[in-house]
């Protein structure tokens, strides 16, 4: 079973005991969270699509931890202008592992 759920604007292919990275969710990692923007569920030949999101599907997952991306340097400059502007970021995620797809 698969489905096509959407997290942090996002939206991601995941079918049970997968493990994956998405934008930072609120829990504490070893904590059992309910996605509920399933947005289509495939059982076999059987394919249920939303108009956005399924009524009562539903993704369970297992929180696994947070954790911080690369740091990301976005570097600015105009030439013979004397400008140049230094910043960076680091995005923050969640690492979940699906547990159950639930229609």
């Amino acid at each position: 079973m698969q489905a096509v759920i959407k997290t942090g604007g996002k939206q991601y292919k995941v079918s049970p005991g997968e493990v994956i990275r998405v934008e930072r969710l609120d829990g504490e990692p070893g904590s059992e969270l309910e996605l509920s923007e399933v947005l289509m569920v495939v059982d076999g030949d059987n394919v249920s699509v939303g108009d956005p999101v399924l009524e009562n599907a539903s993704v369970k997952v297992k929180l696994v931890e947070h954790g911080k991306a690369k740091k990301v340097v976005v570097f600015k400059k105009k030439r013979r202008k004397g400008y140049k502007v230094k910043r960076g970021h680091r995005q923050q995620f969640s690492t979940i592992e699906i547990q159950e797809v639930r229609i």
